[in-house]
């Protein structure tokens, strides 16, 4: 599943010109839009949770979705800024009256936001396209360039084979403030601090609590067991037993492997492409994460695995151990 490197890298690639890709999202007026499945858009007066896939069997006993407009799409609107919280995308529009409006994008476990530009057939043979937006650039005519110049036509899909990602319409800027006000400090910034706060008020497993996004926001299974083992902290450990000294080091290492990890591109594990259509490379600098068995990096000892908070969690029991408990 993408997690914050892996969507910051999709950011980065969806704002920035590159050679093989000249034009980026930021200046450009959304044209049209074309939605294949409905069901993957969350729109305010939708059912608790939208049309999820979860509820395509329950559909008869659901309330009638509401109504979505091409407005409601950024159709008309200029996309001015694409930001980041935690494993969330809003890309920001705004109305020829100023008013701003977003979209945001959840990548859930197989979602794609793929940016095609001056290829009209580039999306050709792919499956399971839900929501295509096309997008123009048309240069206002200036003194210095008297002539318009070509328009360039772009091409956003959104593709998500198993559906568990989707768009969100926020018709204001306090619709996006309302769906980030529950997730914790960004993963990337994060202070000692905050994860000191954030983890004081918990009693669970420090994996657990890191994969809890109202509490870390952007860390998901594979950076989880990374930073731990970078912190040399068993998965096992409890919040409320860790010292200041600990969490510190922790948070050090979440922001050193997610930095390296956007820097490498990300994690492509399976599916994660960023908006070129460009795979990550840091699955090949996995310490611990999928290598159950195999030997530790760093002590070379066969690293041990479990489910903790029902996920697949790999460490090292050498490097990473428990405490000896102090007898009572």
């Amino acid at each position: 599943m993408p997690e914050l490197p892996e969507v910051e890298c999709l950011r980065q690639s969806l704002l920035h010109p590159q050679p093989s890709q000249p034009t980026g999202l930021i200046g450009q007026r959304v044209v049209s839009v074309r939605v294949l499945r409905r069901d993957v858009l969350t729109a305010p007066g939708d059912p608790p949770g939208g049309l999820s896939r979860t509820q395509t069997t329950r559909r008869a006993a659901l309330p009638a979705p509401a109504n979505i407009t091409d407005q409601d799409l950024l159709v008309g609107q200029t996309i001015h800024q694409i930001e980041r919280c935690g494993k969330q995308l809003a890309i920001w529009a705004v109305n020829p009256a100023g008013e701003r409006s977003a979209l945001l994008v959840r990548l859930g476990m197989t979602g794609q936001l793929l940016l095609n530009a001056h290829k009209p057939t580039s999306t050709a043979g792919l499956s399971h396209i839900h929501v295509e937006w096309l997008l123009t650039n048309t240069p206002a005519l200036s003194i210095d360039t008297p002539h318009a110049t070509t328009p360039t036509t772009t091409r956003l899909i959104f593709r998500d084979p198993r559906r568990f990602g989707g768009v969100q319409i926020a018709r204001t800027e306090r619709d996006v403030q309302s769906a980030w006000s529950e997730l914790g400090p960004d993963a990337l910034t994060i202070t000692d601090h905050q994860l000191a706060e954030a983890l004081s008020r918990s009693s669970r497993a420090i994996k657990a609590a890191l994969l809890d996004q109202s509490v870390l926001a952007g860390v998901g299974n594979i950076y989880a067991d990374e930073a731990l083992w970078a912190a040399r902290l068993s998965p096992r450990r409890m919040c409320r037993r860790l010292k200041l000294a600990e969490v510190a080091t922790l948070a050090q290492a979440i922001r050193t492997v997610l930095n390296r990890a956007v820097l490498a591109g990300g994690s492509t594990l399976r599916d994660y492409v960023n908006g070129r259509g460009e795979a990550g490379t840091f699955q090949s600098n996995h310490a611990v994460y999928g290598r159950a068995g195999l030997p530790c990096p760093r002590c070379l000892q066969p690293l041990a695995s479990a489910i903790i908070a029902q996920r697949t969690t790999v460490w090292c029991r050498a490097c990473q151990s428990l405490p000896k408990q102090t007898p009572r």
